[in-house]
């Protein structure tokens, strides 16, 4: 079975730190491919800068200039964020930010997550370091995902198969679909032996059997990687995963997934 997968939404420019492409390079990278869209989702993590100020994450905020179509493809902005405790809250959400990048005062109190994702097109929330959930069984995490989820500006769960943290898939993916949530196959995940191969099949398996949707993300950290998901479509096609439930197979079924979500409005610019 092949499939034809016309997007890319979690990808990532030098402003993550350890990627090293810029915007236009990987938007030229998604039109020599042949994508209709491409979604750039830099790390919201405390990760990039010792110091949590909104002037660190100004990236973000101006997204808005970026012109929404851009040779021929369709840029899509949004970020990456941690998940970082077990009330499934995400990285930023803590952080009070009471000026703007030159130091004026806000009219109104908000905090880092919401200044940086107020405008932004949709959130992946992944877990990168799981030390916080240290020792915790799978009721727990369960659970943690689930609040991730239920997050109103999350519309992606990002590589659940290798953050090393076991959960009850069903009942997971089973909110995911209520939701009009997506699941993430991460190109990333599958390139390296061990049991992430094992974990991500078995969330493909299991989200074929429930009818909810996925996304295949490349998780490029340079431009040649953009649109490459060898691994990833190896896997699905050996399962026999269905092409109605890849979401960003193509422009118009990825801008419906997020109007189904209630994550955001896309307007063109």
């Amino acid at each position: 079975m092949g499939y034809r997968i016309l997007g890319d939404v979690h990808t990532h420019t030098l402003y993550s730190r350890h990627a090293y492409s810029t915007i236009q390079e990987n938007v030229q990278a998604a039109a020599h491919a042949g994508l209709e869209i491409i979604g750039s989702t830099d790390h919201l993590s405390c990760m990039l800068f010792p110091e949590q100020h909104v002037r660190n994450f100004q990236y973000f905020i101006n997204m808005g200039i970026w012109p929404r179509e851009w040779q021929g493809v369709t840029l899509l902005h949004g970020c990456e964020a941690d998940v970082e405790g077990l009330d499934g809250s995400l990285f930023g959400q803590d952080i009070a930010c009471t000026e703007d990048i030159t130091g004026r005062a806000l009219r109104r109190e908000r905090t880092l997550f919401e200044r940086v994702t107020s405008a932004a097109d949709y959130v992946i929330a992944s877990v990168h370091n799981a030390e916080f959930a240290s020792g915790c069984d799978v009721a727990r995490i369960t659970d943690m995902y689930i609040a991730v989820l239920e997050q109103p500006r999350v519309l992606i769960l990002g590589h659940t198969g290798r953050s090393g943290l076991p959960y009850d898939l069903d009942t997971v993916l089973t909110c995911a679909k209520e939701r009009h949530k997506l699941i993430e196959i991460n190109e990333h995940s599958l390139q390296s032996a061990g049991p992430h191969q094992d974990m991500c099949r078995r969330i493909a398996e299991r989200c074929a059997e429930l009818g909810v949707g996925i996304t295949v993300s490349s998780d490029a950290h340079i431009a040649p990687q953009i649109g490459r998901f060898d691994a990833a479509e190896r896997m699905l096609a050996e399962i026999h995963f269905p092409q109605e439930l890849i979401m960003n197979r193509g422009r118009e079924a990825f801008m419906q997934a997020i109007e189904a979500s209630g994550v955001s409005n896309v307007e063109p610019r």
